[in-house]
């Protein structure tokens, strides 16, 4: 579905948003490899995450329309027993939900693990017995599943949390996830001057709140933190969320261009 995803965003963004049916039809099926038809996909996306919705006969991308502020973002940090999600697994689950400027949900839990290496625990501070009785992979992913929603998925290195979730999410039969992506490391290179973007030289620079550094949900919070200070430096051109996701991956000569362009207009 990843192609799918990435062929539809970019689709959208040459059309203000919007693709007719014709347009989104064709995209789906060259793109895609399961047998279902058109309708039925649609659907999937949703239950992926993905952004989309029907509206006056037209396919429109929600986050081209709504204010980055009164997006939802769900900013969230995962602890593993290993760096690798062939081999490895969650074993905490930390995540907030962060909408104008402050958090409104959320969602912590342990995840139930038989192998927990030693300097995982030396580094975490979480022990075997606190994930004998944790939930199972599968409830907690469900759970999590829901709790996301079609929000932008946050995270600092955002490919990592999301790539292990994501396969994760497919290993227990949830799919891929469709909700859009930004990373925090991007986005505070492009707001805040710092000699590091590490997320425990920023917590402790910045002031971000109480840090338990190595914890999922502690993680979250000073990262849905760190994003609320990125959003006070944002450049005036950025007003819808996928103004945002642009933003947070352009380079110096985009932002220069467009600025340029924003002083022509005015």
């Amino acid at each position: 579905m990843q192609k799918v995803y990435e062929a539809l965003t970019s689709a959208f963004r040459r059309n203000n948003g919007y693709l007719s049916v014709a347009s989104y039809e064709r995209i789906v099926q060259k793109n895609s490899t399961f047998l279902e038809d058109v309708d039925t996909l649609f659907l999937l996306l949703q239950a992926s995450g993905y952004p989309i919705v029907q509206s006056e006969g037209k396919y429109k991308l929600q986050t081209f329309f709504t204010a980055y502020t009164e997006q939802k973002y769900c900013v969230i940090d995962l602890e593993t027993n290993g760096s690798k999600p062939e081999t490895a697994q969650v074993i905490e689950v930390g995540a907030v939900m962060f909408q104008n400027g402050k958090v409104i949900d959320r969602f912590e839990s342990f995840v139930a693990c038989t192998f927990l290496p030693e300097y995982i625990s030396k580094i975490t501070g979480i022990l075997p017995e606190d994930l004998l009785d944790a939930p199972s992979q599968l409830e907690v992913f469900s759970k999590l599943r829901i709790f996301m929603e079609d929000a932008i998925f946050v995270a600092h290195n955002v490919n990592f949390d999301y790539g292990f979730l994501n396969h994760s999410f497919e290993r227990f039969g949830l799919g891929n996830i469709g909700n859009q992506q930004l990373c925090s490391i991007d986005l505070a290179r492009r707001t805040i001057e710092s000699e590091r973007y590490g997320l425990a030289y920023l917590s402790e620079t910045l002031d971000l709140g109480v840090h338990t550094q190595h914890r999922a949900f502690s993680d979250a919070l000073v990262t849905s933190n760190l994003l609320k200070l990125s959003f006070k430096n944002l450049p005036k051109y950025v007003q819808v969320s996928d103004d945002l996701l642009r933003f947070s991956t352009s380079s110096r000569k985009d932002r220069t261009l467009i600025n340029l362009e924003n002083k022509h207009k005015t």
